[in-house]
């Protein structure tokens, strides 16, 4: 088998999914997974999914579990510590964290990155947008733009409603010849997106190993040679500003990167954001503000938002 890894799991709650995940990105985390009931259920609707697994919710239709994923030689022990003593404080401060249990597991790469492929499907998002997974054949439309992806472990097949809502702002504000840079860029789907949306460079940035090894294949399967995939965060990997910044990832991560966002950004750049729960759209706002962003546009999908500013 390939790649050991130790699984870290949450029980918890919908409501706390996005600090639960705020905890594991403070660690030095390989990957986060989201199972959250509202999302799955959901699917049993969507196109892009002939059946949901309802051993998804072996741990109840009320429960969600937010998973982490850290190399085999990590202290694991002193992990998990970390991660309850910081669940006790959220609990402590009144917040409902659910069941707030932790279960940990050792995980094979080759399992994990082909276990799903049976369900998924070629996916029409937006006007023209159409994600084909690898082993689908498809002939394409006369104006649909076609992208090839095998996700593998990384989050971002397309049909999450966070990253319809980045495509869909792409598409919009892309005009053609842009520098984008793509924060956190997962399967790589919005980096090829750019590209194909008209972007002249398009550099990809991740923390996570697995996505970066996963977004350089996507890459390559598209045959685009403009897309560069990096590994790191926006501060260490890369240096001249961008014309557009797009970041579908937390509220929290993208409330602690504004500044950077800013400082890498030229004059009137965009910076597009996604990942936030209605929840916080105010907290976002604000940060944005205070960093003197100037609002162009407010999208929503579900309880899903999506926010496109101007750097001033």
């Amino acid at each position: 088998m390939k790649g050991k890894w130790i699984e870290i799991k949450v029980i918890t709650s919908p409501e706390a999914v996005e600090m639960v995940s705020g905890i594991f990105y403070s660690l030095d985390v390989k990957g986060v997974a989201i199972e959250d009931p509202n999302d799955i259920l959901e699917k049993q609707s969507k196109p892009s999914w002939d059946y949901v697994d309802m051993n998804l919710f072996e741990h109840g239709d009320k429960a969600a579990v937010v998973k982490g994923y850290f190399s085999d030689d990590n202290n694991i022990e002193d992990i998990v510590k970390f991660i309850d003593e910081r669940l006790k404080e959220l609990r402590e401060e009144g917040f409902s964290i659910g069941e707030g249990r932790i279960i940990t597991n050792a995980v094979y790469e080759e399992d994990w990155a082909h276990s799903w492929k049976k369900y998924y499907k070629v996916t029409k998002l937006g006007n023209r947008i159409v994600v084909k997974p690898r082993w689908e054949e498809y002939i394409p439309k006369e104006d649909e733009i076609i992208i090839e992806l095998d996700p593998g472990m990384a989050f971002g097949t397309g049909t999450h409603e966070t990253t319809i809502l980045c495509l869909e702002l792409l598409e919009k504000y892309i005009k053609g010849g842009e520098l984008v840079y793509d924060i956190g860029t997962g399967s790589g789907i919005l980096s090829i997106a750019a590209s194909k949306f008209g972007a002249k460079k398009v550099i990809g940035v991740d923390i996570d190993e697995v996505a970066v090894d996963a977004a350089r294949e996507n890459v390559e399967y598209n045959n685009i040679e403009n897309v560069e995939i990096r590994h790191g965060n926006l501060t260490d990997v890369l240096e001249e500003k961008a014309d557009v910044i797009v970041a579908n990832i937390i509220a929290d991560v993208i409330i602690m990167m504004t500044p950077s966002a800013k400082e890498f950004l030229k004059k009137d750049g965009l910076f597009i954001i996604s990942g936030i729960i209605q929840d916080r759209k105010t907290d976002v706002l604000s940060t944005l503000e205070r960093n003197n962003f100037n609002l162009i546009e407010i999208r929503e999908m579900g309880e899903w938002v999506g926010i496109v500013v101007k750097n001033m």
